[in-house]
């Protein structure tokens, strides 16, 4: 017998992730894992290690599992609480892969040939990449839906993903004549969801970037904070006294945009107090402000890092938790879907 869900009785449930692979940036920090904190309490909050993604290209498997490690680290020193939020590493939960399959054969390969990423990161080598790298999409909305996750945090470069998410759980929905999954809304807002190159601000901050001064690590140190910062590539001109006054200057608006974010304030609010000034005050405040909020963090990463079984055992425990929510909408799913299954 097909089950529906009524759209409003689904609960609010937050639901991200982040990649392991490479070392965390100020851009992970900023673009996802800040709001992340900022979110708790608001609604159940879920979050995420995905390092099944991690494997789509080749990882080392002893950097795979410190990588994981410490991003989970980078959760719990920037203010996650695992009394609040979930916390776990995908592979952990099994129903990850099992809904992936299932949605690998409810998406559609034109859908899967539209992703901009696939395309960036295969480049002209499309046909000798993984299959899970073209794949992956569908296994990110098997863990948003996984959870009946109804928001999910996310950077304007993953929107599209968050897209066929819910194009994704429509088909299912239309195809079993069901209402079982719900419309997931992508939450972008803030200053600096997508945080840039120090050096290029056309690019954006990488993990994998040629240069390490192109970003600030969370691992990096209040002194080499401080000299990225000051290091940063500007232009001549100094601060407009508005927003509009840098449409043109891709490094300067970026470094406006992380300070805003950083302290909290909007880009206007920053913009209108530094109006006029030149690099030479603007670029020293910013490295003070950023070794006063992001140092911390750093410090209290390798505290955690010093102690992986702590960081196993959170992890361990959220996984519990995440499975408690994922098993019976996992069987739920395939008894629409009419698969068999023991008896328990």
């Amino acid at each position: 017998m097909t089950q529906t869900t009524s759209q409003s009785t689904f609960t609010p449930r937050v639901f991200s992730g982040i990649k392991p692979s490479g070392g965390l940036t100020m851009g992970n920090y900023l673009g996802a894992i800040k709001r992340f904190v900022g979110m708790q309490g608001d609604m159940q909050t879920i979050y995420c290690v995905v390092d099944m993604h991690a494997i789509t290209v080749w990882q080392d498997p002893a950097e795979l599992a410190k990588a994981t490690r410490e991003v989970a680290a980078g959760y719990l020193a920037s203010g996650l609480d695992p009394a609040q939020s979930i916390l776990f590493n995908q592979s952990a939960v099994a129903a990850h892969a099992e809904l992936g399959w299932i949605f690998n054969c409810v998406a559609r390969v034109g859908w899967m040939n539209r992703m901009t990423q696939f395309k960036d990161k295969a480049g002209a080598n499309a046909e000798k990449v993984s299959l899970g790298l073209y794949a992956y999409p569908a296994l990110m909305a098997a863990d948003i839906l996984l959870y009946h996750a109804t928001h999910v945090p996310v950077g304007e470069d993953q929107k599209q993903h968050v897209e066929l998410t819910r194009d994704i759980g429509k088909k299912f929905n239309h195809d079993f004549k069901t209402d079982f999954f719900p419309e997931t809304i992508p939450v972008i807002d803030g200053p600096a969801t997508r945080v840039m190159n120090l050096r290029d601000g056309t690019k954006k901050m990488s993990k994998s970037g040629e240069s390490d001064m192109e970003r600030i690590n969370m691992t990096d140190d209040a002194d080499q904070i401080a000299k990225k910062f000051k290091k940063a590539r500007t232009d001549p001109d100094a601060l407009p006294d508005t927003m509009e006054g840098l449409k043109d200057r891709p490094e300067a608006k970026n470094l406006v945009e992380i300070y805003a974010a950083l302290d909290d304030r909007s880009p206007d609010d920053v913009i209108a107090e530094y109006a006029g000034a030149g690099w030479g005050k603007f670029k020293p405040a910013l490295a003070d402000l950023a070794v006063a909020k992001l140092s911390p963090i750093s410090t209290e990463m390798a505290r955690l890092m010093d102690d992986p079984a702590e960081i196993d055992r959170i992890l361990a425990n959220g996984a519990v938790k995440a499975r408690e929510i994922a098993e019976p909408i996992l069987q739920q799913t395939y008894d629409i879907v009419g698969l068999l299954r023991p008896a328990r």
